[in-house]
């Protein structure tokens, strides 16, 4: 049996924090088991929270000033995590960075905080920067999760991530198939923000609203839904195609929010309507009125893990990633980004 020692690190574009999980990977006879031993969140101050909402807009020189300062606010981040964790010798950081443009159409794809000096910073081995290699291949380079969905979540049909977009992978004929389903936080928490929360617990002011039947026909009709795996989304197609749609629209924040969640809720619904057993993780499966709503447009079984996989599943996969590059293993499926060829992607950086 081999073991690894990983900390996996992950931003997400939700932008609640960086994600850090201290992950054991055990091989014994082709299985892949695991356990997160620690973790936690560390939230950005409202200054990168900013810096980090409008990077898309900077130009690449200042894109490569921000990537910087970025690396730097990591190897703090995991200095932190190391002191307050006491934790055991680790083999490696594997590290996803923050992803600032995605652009893949146009064979474009920058994840910031990858600089080889955050391996002199920490004073560890890291490897990291798992995109880029893909998108030269043709590929989305997204998502880059379900590779690990085989390997550690096999036994559930489909796996969804509720984050700042809703994502599915699952087998089809012997392929793991993957895609971006729609937005989620990436749309409610700015419209929560301006009623003077953070993000809609529960769901409870959605719940409290009623959508527009004119605006969820106008969502449904968006050219993406009815493109064929792979895609993938980001800011600049909500920026271009799905905000214009809620701010022309004359609604009010609750109904717009209202109305986003039955549109997020069967849009997901939709995406598992064939499948029974479906594990669901990242922040927005804590919206209950979200799970309510998939669950009454569905037959299948909706699974909820323990809130270390919940909230840190993106951090353990990545660090499962960095674990197949150190081995020279397959990381990334052609299947699921559309790439010429499976390949083992990132780069390995020594301190």
């Amino acid at each position: 049996m081999k073991s690894y020692s990983v900390i996996g690190l992950m931003s997400g574009t939700s932008l609640d924090g960086v994600d850090l999980a201290h992950c054991q990977f055990s091989f014994d006879n082709h299985i892949w088991t695991f356990e997160i031993k620690a973790a936690i969140t560390y939230p950005y101050s409202s200054v990168w929270g900013d810096k980090l909402q409008t990077a898309h807009q900077r130009s690449l020189e200042s894109l490569n000033l921000l990537d910087e300062d970025y690396t730097s606010l990591l190897a703090d981040y995991i200095g932190r995590f190391l002191r307050e964790h006491e934790l055991p010798p680790i083999d490696f950081i594997a590290s996803h960075g923050h992803t600032v443009l995605h652009q893949p159409e146009r064979q474009l794809t920058y994840q910031i905080g990858n600089l080889p000096k955050l391996a002199k910073l920490t004073g560890h081995k890291i490897i990291c920067d798992f995109r880029v290699e893909d998108v030269a291949l043709g590929g989305q380079g997204a998502p880059l999760v379900p590779l690990g969905d085989r390997l550690l979540f096999g036994d559930y049909e489909a796996c969804i991530n509720l984050g700042g977009f809703a994502n599915i992978s699952f087998e089809s004929k012997d392929k793991r198939i993957a895609y971006d389903i729609c937005p989620v936080n990436k749309v409610l928490n700015p419209y929560a923000v301006s009623l003077g929360v953070e993000f809609d617990e529960g769901g409870e002011i959605a719940k409290a609203s009623v959508p527009n039947k004119k605006l969820l026909l106008k969502l449904d009709l968006l050219k993406y839904y009815s493109e064929t795996a792979p895609k993938s989304l980001g800011i600049e197609w909500l920026e271009a195609y799905f905000f214009p749609l809620l701010e022309s629209s004359g609604l009010s924040s609750e109904e717009i929010m209202a109305t986003c969640t039955h549109h997020f809720a069967k849009k997901i619904a939709d995406a598992i309507h064939k499948s029974s057993r479906v594990l669901f993780t990242g922040g927005g499966t804590l919206n209950s009125y979200v799970l309510e709503l998939i669950a009454s447009q569905t037959q299948a079984q909706l699974i909820v893990p323990d809130a270390k996989v919940i909230h840190y599943k993106e951090a353990l996969i990545f660090a499962l990633l960095g674990v197949l590059k150190n081995r020279e293993e397959i990381n990334v499926l052609a299947s699921v980004t559309g790439a010429s060829q499976n390949h083992s992607a990132g780069f390995i950086y020594l301190p």
